[in-house]
């Protein structure tokens, strides 16, 4: 199955403090984990935030991919790779760091006003 980006599906870490992607590289289910991970690294992606601490901890002991996001502002992502595409958690994390975006801005404009 060949991995496919949606041409909208960049990613921004600007409202990300760190990312910590853990994973058996011999088990089947960690393909979309693995292509999530690959997204972070794209130079747009990395540039965003210099400072985002991303992480990989490859493991030999059969457990499941897991995606630990942590936000600027505290709040946590954790993804469970393995019955998810890279497409859904792409989704998700774009969803998430659009909305803390969005807040970020809305309280910017509210302390300039």
């Amino acid at each position: 199955m060949a991995f496919i980006l949606p041409k909208k599906a960049g990613v921004s870490l600007k409202q990300v403090k760190s990312v910590l992607v853990s994973f058996c590289p011999f088990e089947s289910n960690v393909e979309s984990t693995r292509h999530f991970l690959q997204c972070l690294f794209v130079k747009k992606a990395y540039t965003s935030n210099i400072n985002c601490n991303v992480k990989t901890d490859v493991k030999h002991d059969g457990s499941e991919p897991v995606i630990d996001i942590t936000f600027a502002d505290g709040d946590r992502l954790i993804m469970k790779g393995a019955n998810l595409t890279a497409n859904e958690m792409l989704k998700e994390f774009n969803c998430r760091c659009q909305a803390k975006e969005n807040m970020a801005e809305q309280k910017f404009e509210k302390k300039n006003a």
